[in-house]
């Protein structure tokens, strides 16, 4: 196997989670609802949906986040794709990718796109129906060559004590100098320092109600000026 591939083992046939980070790729009690309650509601989405939207990610992994706002992208009404570029290191197959999403029957349609697209390219340059790009390697080095600006921020990397990598202050910096003015940012994590980081990259920062069983999670806008 690749070092540059998931590793993963299977908690009741349907969960991956991954043996590289001890850590599973979505939420043991409901992995989509976690998703729409940090990401989704953490960056105020749907509501602040507009032409030209733009979501950028740490971890795409299954790629269920990426699912969950393309269907709420739908749904709103919108007329024109929604952009969504996401970082990963350590991709999985197309095959674990369609076995994990299989968990969330709502968004078979999406998946099953997603998933045949995945096959041919894991960039995702022939996904139709939403301008998605997956940008494969380390985001360390990889987000300082990007030019863009995004609207939100999802960060979803493993937990920070098992993959401080993902999380690490120039990091976090280089997610602030990549977000717009009014720009925001959301993620499961409470951690103290993932939250100092983001202050430092010029977030404002509120700590707010997790989902299930976490008790706080984060979220953070850059003001306009």
């Amino acid at each position: 196997m690749s070092d540059q591939s998931a590793q993963l083992e299977w908690r009741d046939e349907k969960i991956p989670v991954s043996t590289r980070f001890d850590d599973p790729y979505f939420s043991l009690d409901h992995g989509l609802n976690e998703t729409r309650h940090v990401f989704l509601a953490g960056n105020d989405l749907p509501n602040r949906f507009a032409p030209g939207f733009h979501i950028a990610e740490l971890g795409f992994g299954t790629g269920l986040n990426l699912l969950a706002a393309w269907q709420a992208w739908d749904a709103a009404g919108q007329s024109t794709p929604l952009r969504f570029t996401s970082f990963e290191a350590f991709p999985m197959s197309a095959e674990e990718m369609k076995r994990a999403l299989t968990a969330f029957p709502e968004l078979s349609e999406y998946a099953e796109r997603l998933c045949t697209a995945w096959a041919e390219d894991p960039t995702l340059a022939t996904l139709e129906g939403i301008k998605a790009e997956v940008i494969l390697g380390d985001a360390r080095e990889t987000l300082a060559k990007q030019d863009w600006t995004a609207d939100a921020w999802f960060l979803d990397g493993f937990s920070p004590a098992k993959n401080p990598e993902l999380w690490d202050a120039d990091l976090m910096s280089g997610v602030g100098m990549h977000t717009n003015a009014g720009g925001s940012v959301a993620t499961y994590t409470a951690a103290g320092f993932v939250r100092r980081y983001l202050e430092s990259a010029g977030f404002e920062i509120s700590r707010i109600p997790g989902f299930g069983r976490k008790r706080h999670m984060t979220v953070g806008h850059r003001p306009v000026k």
